[in-house]
């Protein structure tokens, strides 16, 4: 149980009302910023506005799965009000208070390191980004239904990077019928590729892998499909992209050339926010309870 802790929970899509949902049966005290539209009501949960906030009272603070913009405002789509966290707010919590993200940027790093106060970052962690994989999975699934006039059954598609995402949609479209190749750089990576039945190919020959392909999923978050890449793919080839922004395709020269490509960050809480939500909801209340129970002693 939180009884006695005071949260505020700043922004953010669907997927914090399983947040708020969680934290409140376990009867945290919540304070809600940028909820004003939000018809639903929370027994233990306020809605306030960012300058009604008593900071000096929070033991946690949680941001929406963005973190903040990089001028600090954060996303709120039950709200027509800009929110904005800045350093100073930051500095008036208690120094046990957490900040609880799912990405950041140099800005909110910024302000967590010079209020010397711990960022945790939700997406860094094991657990969340491997459940997270299983709606991103199906996101993905349906992208490539809707964006193709064939079957996924039969088609020849390759995966780029073979991290927790890349495990899940590499052996999911395995599962469907795919030819699967899956390009990767640590050794052990393409040992791994080729023990899952799969066509390891080292991503230095990417270029010589391309030239047969209906789809690419990319998952590193770095240039990776470039001109050069895109240049001797089919026409017909498309490409979805599930790095976190500005992804790691060239989507200029993709239009250019009239492939399709689509940059698809975020699709658990676009295609299943509810699930997606209590896989934060979860893991959040384990690390909140466990701070707590940590700082009191317990």
């Amino acid at each position: 149980m939180l009884t006695g802790m005071q949260i505020a929970v700043l922004g953010g899509d669907a997927r914090q009302l399983e947040i708020i949902r969680k934290l409140t049966e376990l009867d945290a005290k919540l304070s809600l910023i940028g909820f004003e539209q939000l018809d639903h009501a929370f027994t233990g949960a306020a809605k306030e506005k960012m300058d009604e906030l008593d900071f000096a009272a929070q033991d946690a603070l949680i941001l929406p799965v963005p973190g903040t913009s990089i001028e600090g405002q954060v996303e709120t789509i039950f709200s027509s009000e800009k929110v904005i966290l800045t350093k100073e707010m930051v500095e008036k919590t208690p120094s046990h208070c957490m900040i609880y993200s799912g990405i950041s940027n140099a800005y909110l790093t910024g302000i967590a390191e010079q209020a010397k106060r711990q960022l945790v970052l939700l997406f860094e962690r094991d657990d969340v980004a491997i459940y997270n994989s299983i709606p991103t999975v199906e996101g993905t699934i349906m992208m490539a239904i809707q964006h193709t006039d064939f079957t996924i059954h039969g088609s020849n598609v390759a995966v780029l990077g073979l991290g927790r995402v890349g495990v899940s949609v590499a052996r999911s479209f395995h599962a469907l019928g795919s030819k699967v190749r899956v390009g990767a750089r640590k050794s052990e990576h393409l040992a791994r590729i080729a023990e899952m039945a799969l066509t390891p190919f080292h991503l230095d020959n990417l270029g010589s892998m391309v030239g047969d392909i209906d789809i690419c999923i990319n998952t590193i978050p770095h240039p990776v499909v470039t001109a050069s890449i895109i240049s001797k793919m089919p026409s017909h080839t498309l490409i979805i992209d599930l790095a976190s922004k500005p992804g790691g395709t060239d989507f200029r020269y993709a239009e250019k050339r009239g492939i399709k490509a689509l940059l698809a960050p975020g699709l658990p809480g676009i295609v299943a926010p509810k699930t997606a939500g209590q896989i934060l909801a979860n893991v959040l209340a384990q690390l909140i309870g466990d701070e707590y129970t940590e700082r009191k002693g317990i």
